[in-house]
């Protein structure tokens, strides 16, 4: 199985899961919650990322429950990290999805293709071929070997 197991993930919330609305939560971005929810099944860690603070964030928060995800930190690097000005506000994250980047948001699509590319299902498609060819040799040579035993 294609893996992402323990890459940190921050993710923007407004103009990237949604549209720009704030302080109010605009329309879900399309696949937005798919790929997410995909991702989080491959082992990815999410950080939701956003400016959002207070009631403002809450929302959010709720919103992304409301629609499957409940990241794994929220404006923090791990769950219990407590704020303080020793520790930089700068996510330590592997990757970042966000409508700021260079070029702006390019979709979930172009996200999810990415992060995980074509060859990598591909190839764990052939192996899974190739498994069920086996495993259904198996059960026949089986059968056979049970009706010959008789």
């Amino acid at each position: 199985m294609i893996s992402l197991k323990n890459i940190r993930i921050a993710v923007d919330f407004d103009g990237t899961i949604v549209d720009h609305e704030y302080p109010g939560i605009g329309k879900e971005k399309l696949f937005a919650f798919q790929t997410l929810k995909e991702l989080e099944k491959l082992g990815a860690r999410l950080i939701l990322w956003t400016f959002r603070a207070g009631p403002e964030l809450e929302q959010a928060v709720e919103y992304c429950r409301k629609n499957g995800i409940v990241f794994y930190a929220v404006n923090r690097n791990y769950p219990e990290e407590v704020y303080d000005e020793s520790i930089s506000r700068k996510i330590d994250a592997d990757v970042f999805i966000d409508d700021k980047n260079v070029g702006g948001f390019p979709g979930w699509s172009e996200i999810w293709q990415i992060l995980v590319p074509f060859d990598l299902h591909q190839k764990e498609m052939e192996r899974q071929i190739a498994n069920a060819r086996r495993n259904s040799l198996r059960r026949l040579f089986g059968r056979r070997d049970r009706q010959n035993e008789g």
